[in-house]
């Protein structure tokens, strides 16, 4: 991907308190127009919370959310979705006993996303294929894979410009994994840019343009995707693969 694209998320400096404890110190971090950006981490590193922060979810105690130029950093998380920021959370979080289209259809929750929910609803078959063969299955009966598929497409239906998934590949069979990674980049092949969480490390960071390690709150390397996954410190504390010999670490 060029590095002449324009940046559409830019955060700054954000922190993020849960009570008295600190969750996020001096969070910085960009996503390119149409590209992949992924920030890794083991659990309770932070990656949910920023996501939550730039989402609207949760407030930050300080630090800018700039989007697509705008400062976005005091609106509600309505408004966010209005300026078509998406967040599918950990969990997928369906409603089981609703069908799969009517879970697709809370996607376009907001007034002015209804009038075009068929055109979305058609575009998001075209995409999930076994969403519209299961368009009437209620969301609970459907496997792992199919689940998933369905959370990313409600979070399409609003028709973002920002996308952001938290673990879309957890829990799942590593075929499945694989298949939800080809969507995702499908996904930003057609012009929607990615803001992704992901646990499975080697998976996510082959996909992602710009990369970010995020420890104990703090982004601690940064870079493009596949330079991160020669980083000896990535190799070691995510992949389980030891330091090469004569290797050195790559620069943040």
């Amino acid at each position: 991907m060029p590095d002449s694209q324009p940046i559409l998320l830019q955060v700054e400096r954000l922190q993020v308190k849960y009570g008295n404890s600190q969750a996020l110190w001096d969070v910085s971090l960009t996503a390119l127009s149409g590209g992949i950006t992924c920030i890794i981490g083991a659990n309770g590193a932070g990656k949910t919370t920023t996501l939550n922060a730039i989402a609207g979810v949760l407030p930050v105690q300080s630090g800018k959310i700039i989007f697509a130029g705008d400062d976005i950093t005091c609106l509600s998380a309505r408004q966010r979705v209005q300026r078509r920021i998406s967040l599918v959370p950990e969990g997928r979080q369906l409603w089981p006993g609703m069908s799969v289209e009517e879970n697709l259809l809370m996607g376009c929750f907001l007034p002015q996303l209804r009038s075009r929910a068929q055109t979305n609803l058609a575009r998001i078959y075209d995409l999930f294929p076994r969403l519209k063969e299961r368009r009437g299955q209620l969301a609970g009966t459907l496997s792992g894979g199919e689940q998933q598929m369905c959370a990313i497409g409600r979070g399409l239906m609003s028709d973002p410009q920002l996308l952001m998934l938290d673990e879309p590949s957890l829990g799942l069979a590593p075929k499945l994994v694989q298949e939800i990674f080809q969507l995702i980049v499908d996904i930003a092949k057609q012009g929607v840019t990615i803001l992704l969480v992901g646990q499975n490390v080697n998976y996510t960071l082959q996909i992602a343009h710009q990369a970010y390690v995020m420890e104990l709150g703090k982004i601690t390397l940064s870079g493009p995707g596949e330079m991160l996954l020669k980083n000896d410190h990535v190799r070691r504390a995510y992949l389980g693969i030891a330091e090469s010999p004569g290797s050195a670490e790559n620069p943040a």
